[in-house]
């Protein structure tokens, strides 16, 4: 498979690191039905169909996020009790969700940014996994239980991706 300009790849067994302008980032895919090697600045991947296709998506979203990057912009909503957000370190905090007095607590994934401005938070990054993972991470730590779902609705809500 072809690189984008800007892109380069080395490759070290079955480890792909691949760096572009916004930084590097590296995946392990241990197949052994896979064989992977670098031609002329290109990664071939040869072996079962399935298993190539899907690691030749990999490393084109290894490439997008180390030239683009990725990105998601979420909405606070709350219409019971004003929800608050601090990001501290690798977790994100959110403070007085459901009036419950003990912040709930999520983890940042990687080398993901989160950033809070008012109502809105961004979550940003190289890595497609780590960007989404944070955001499942997020909604998972605001998932409502024991209330009827019509009507408690706060939480975290994708405006743009």
């Amino acid at each position: 498979m072809k690189l984008p300009e800007g892109v380069k790849a080395s490759l070290d067994g079955h480890k792909v690191t691949i760096s572009g302008p916004k930084g590097a980032i590296s995946m392990s895919f241990s197949r052994p039905d896979v064989k992977m090697e670098m031609k002329g600045g290109e990664l071939e991947v040869t072996g079962s169909k399935e298993m190539a296709t899907t690691i030749e998506s990999h490393v084109r979203n290894m490439a997008l996020g180390v030239t683009q990057g990725y990105s998601k912009k979420l909405k606070i909503l709350f219409s019971h009790f004003p929800i608050s957000v601090e990001v501290k370190g690798k977790e994100i905090l959110i403070k007085n969700f459901m009036g419950e007095k003990q912040p709930r607590k999520s983890s940042i994934r990687g080398q993901t940014k989160v950033e809070s401005k008012g109502q809105e938070l961004s979550i940003s990054g190289i890595s497609k996994d780590d960007v989404g993972q944070t955001f499942a991470n997020l909604k998972s730590a605001t998932k409502i239980r024991n209330r009827d779902s019509r009507v408690f609705q706060d939480g975290f809500y994708e405006i743009e991706s």
